[in-house]
């Protein structure tokens, strides 16, 4: 006994997936499931950005998926001395960087690192360590040490 499954390709070509960046009413592209597409950031200004994912099925029911992201194509911005939200008073020094290569195929080592203070903790840890060598060779540098072993 064998039953005749009829597939149905008119509601297959009903699926379909749309794609948004951010608050546009347009699409910037159209693609049948599955689909597998090339997001250029190049072209999208730094900050803050929503891809707004919307696909319809084959029974014309309609999902929506938001995914926030941020992008990021321009130099990395340092800036030691101030912090967000600090409250500051008088004459405040703030050391600004920015590095970033456009050039894939080479670095730039010039301001590519921001210069910082030595943390406190190295400064606790180098004491330590000198305070011990202090305390071991003034408790070891008696003449009874020095005898010799022939």
């Amino acid at each position: 006994m064998t039953k005749n499954i009829k597939i149905d390709n008119s509601s297959e070509e009903n699926r379909l997936i749309k794609v948004f960046l951010d608050e546009e009413n347009e699409p910037f592209a159209e693609f049948r499931p599955p689909v597998k597409f090339v997001l250029d950031t190049t072209k999208i200004p730094d900050g803050k950005h929503k891809l707004k994912i919307v696909a319809k099925s084959s029974s014309n029911v309609e999902g929506v998926k938001e995914i926030p992201f941020e992008v990021k194509n321009g130099p990395e911005i340092s800036v030691v001395g101030l912090k967000s939200g600090e409250i500051i008073d008088d004459q405040v020094s703030i050391t600004l960087n920015a590095y970033g290569s456009e050039k894939r195929d080479e670095f730039v080592v010039t301001g590519s690192e921001t210069p910082k203070g030595i943390p406190a903790w190295v400064w606790a840890l180098v004491i330590a360590f000198i305070g011990f060598a202090l305390f071991y060779f003034i408790m070891y540098s008696t003449p009874e040490f020095y005898e010799s072993f022939f």
